[in-house]
């Protein structure tokens, strides 16, 4: 019977080692391909040239994108987690009907498609003004952040012992320094991926932004959109390499720097 189970284990190991190399290796595609000579997308590419890194530090539309794409990406996150995590509290601690209600509005921006999410933030945003606005970006962002917050917070909240709230107000604490002092380190792994998902919704998002953007202010998906459909020029490959990059390093940070914090804290607390 034991060894049965191995076998199995054995098996599905490599089967998903195979599925997740097969679904990953595309991406990786990108990186070879900007450091190609020539201005064309061919793989393998011919010769060796570091020009479209060059490129893209030197042309300050690409430059001026990104800085909108983080700034936007940093601001709806700061606004997206508190809310979300404020809105999670509240739905799982509250009794009524109405907290399902709720929490089914609260999830709609997953559900709706987002063409349609476009075009009605378009019609809304174009009689205030505020298409092509940072505030009008970010507020659209927030709104499509907010579902993964609180998907996130509800996921440290499935084991959350409120016992250990009531031990803190026993002692003296008053309710708000119990929260910061109980209820947020013990949820804190929830509101870091919370953060995370935020902002990488933010920063990735190109569908809706298209509706937003104005010459004078363009996110860095669009600009890498407009560059694939109008030339063929793999700085968008270089591009892309470096967020690749980026998004490896950031989930080892969260995963060997981030999670190991909170759960110390967690266990402090």
């Amino acid at each position: 019977m034991n060894e049965s189970k191995s076998s199995t284990r054995i098996v599905l190991s490599i089967f998903a080692v195979i599925t997740s190399i097969w679904l990953v290796a595309p991406m990786f595609a990108v990186v070879p391909i900007s450091f190609a000579e020539n201005a064309s997308f061919q793989f393998p590419p011919q010769g060796f040239s570091t020009r479209w890194y060059e490129s893209f530090f030197s042309d300050p539309s690409w430059l001026r994108a990104l800085g909108n794409s983080a700034l936007i990406g940093l601001l709806a996150a700061i606004v997206a987690v508190p809310l979300g995590t404020i809105a999670a509290l509240a739905i799982s601690r509250s009794t009524s009907r109405l907290a399902n209600v709720a929490q089914m509005l609260m999830l709609t921006p997953m559900i709706v498609p987002v063409i349609i999410a476009g075009a009605g933030v378009y019609t809304f945003f174009l009689q205030t003004d505020l298409v092509g606005t940072i505030f009008g970006f970010v507020f659209v962002h927030v709104c499509l952040a907010l579902p993964l917050v609180m998907i996130a917070v509800n996921a440290s909240l499935a084991g959350y012992d409120r016992s250990l709230e009531l031990a803190a107000a026993s002692l003296g604490a008053n309710p708000l320094r119990t929260f910061f002092t109980v209820t947020v380190p013990l949820i804190a792994p929830g509101v870091a991926a919370g953060s995370v998902f935020a902002f990488v919704t933010s920063f990735d998002e190109v569908i809706v932004s298209q509706f937003m953007v104005s010459p004078a202010l363009q996110t860095l998906p669009i600009v890498m959109y407009s560059s694939v459909t109008r030339s063929t020029d793999p700085t968008i490959a270089a591009v892309a390499t470096l967020i690749l990059v980026s998004v490896l390093i950031g989930f080892c940070f969260y995963r060997f720097v981030v999670v190991p914090l909170s759960q110390r804290r967690g266990a402090k607390a």
